[in-house]
């Protein structure tokens, strides 16, 4: 293929890749408000369009339309700069997760991922140790004690537990032997599962997840008792709307990644030993991937309406005192299997 072919290929994956997150967030929302009504025997979203479904376009144009405050005692450019770093490293981590095996259409071979780079593990681990710049801008810039206060939690807690969360992920490392997301899902191939192999570092990714996300039991950075709305407290309008589009997406993110590093991506054990024509192969692939991303989401929203919140003391507890040592353990566990079994 020319550059230009290249280029093109790539700018058509970036669209279609933004079209769908932006629906993709829009309609979590909707199903977690659905999900939550269902835990709390309520009804949920039922009055804009059919089933309630139009209710996040409602939401989106009520924000559009609501006045954009900036407090007088504001930084306005890094008040005003902030979201944007949270919806950019939100949206950009995307670019390196796989959703399906390479497909041929029109007779260009195109791999079902946007960047295929062999260092998408460290590239994902940059951009989402970026993330915590802008929360902490948020809470700094706003010119509120609790905003302040919120922007410092996140910090700390997003430090305590990317330690957690790196550990873990080395492991995985260990056994595929490359950074590619792509070379980590083929590693995997059966029910050769990170998951199975290694379960601890499988359960201390996911908790790091849920704190790396700022979800409930682990949202102290927007604690309403405490700080009435934490960082983004100072926020309203399309701004607002921007972190909260951020939360979204990167839970979105977290799940795409706890599936591609422990639950065999888009793998379908021995799928390819039944001689399908290589497009259902790819659907499939698509539908697999797409199935299990939405049964950790559906986990996310479930466990944030089951299970109250940590206190401060008790999160920074659990990150230092049981999850470090946990995922440093994982370590020596895999490289006992490869030593032992020469995985």
């Amino acid at each position: 293929m020319s550059i230009l072919e290249v280029i093109i290929i790539a700018l058509i994956k970036i669209v279609l890749i933004v079209v769908l997150m932006l629906l993709s967030v829009a309609y979590t929302v909707y199903f977690e408000r659905k999900i939550a009504a269902w835990v709390q025997n309520r009804k949920g979203p039922n009055r804009v369009g059919w089933l309630g479904l139009l209710q996040p376009f409602a939401d989106v144009f009520k924000l559009l339309l609501k006045e954009d405050i900036i407090p007088e005692k504001a930084n306005k450019i890094l008040h005003t700069l902030a979201p944007f770093i949270a919806l950019f490293v939100a949206f950009a981590t995307y670019a390196v997760i796989p959703i399906g095996s390479a497909v041929e259409i029109f007779g260009y071979k195109i791999n079902l991922v946007v960047a295929d780079v062999n260092i998408g593990i460290l590239y994902v681990l940059a951009l989402t140790s970026l993330g915590v710049y802008g929360i902490t801008f948020a809470g700094w810039s706003s010119g509120s004690k609790y905003s302040l206060l919120g922007g410092i939690r996140s910090s700390a807690q997003m430090i305590s537990y990317e330690v957690s969360m790196g550990f873990s992920i080395a492991g995985v490392i260990m056994l595929s032997q490359s950074l590619s997301p792509l070379k980590i899902v083929a590693s995997q191939y059966g029910f050769m599962w990170n998951a199975f192999i290694q379960p601890i570092g499988f359960i201390t990714f996911l908790v790091s997840a849920f704190a790396e996300t700022n979800r409930l039991p682990f949202d102290l950075p927007e604690a309403e008792p405490e700080l009435v709305g934490g960082y983004h407290t100072e926020y309203s309008s399309f701004k607002f709307a921007g972190f909260f589009l951020a939360e979204y997406a990167n839970m979105i993110v977290a799940s795409m990644m706890i599936v591609t590093l422990y639950l065999g991506g888009y793998q379908i054990p021995y799928i390819d030993k039944l001689g399908l024509n290589s497009t259902l192969l790819v659907l499939l692939q698509i539908g697999a991937f797409l199935l299990k991303v939405a049964f950790f989401m559906f986990f996310f929203i479930w466990v944030r309406w089951s299970i109250p919140r940590f206190r401060y003391d008790q999160l920074m507890d659990l990150g230092w005192k049981v999850m470090f040592p946990l995922s440093l353990l994982n370590i020596l566990w895999v490289a006992a299997l490869i030593m032992i079994f020469g995985f």
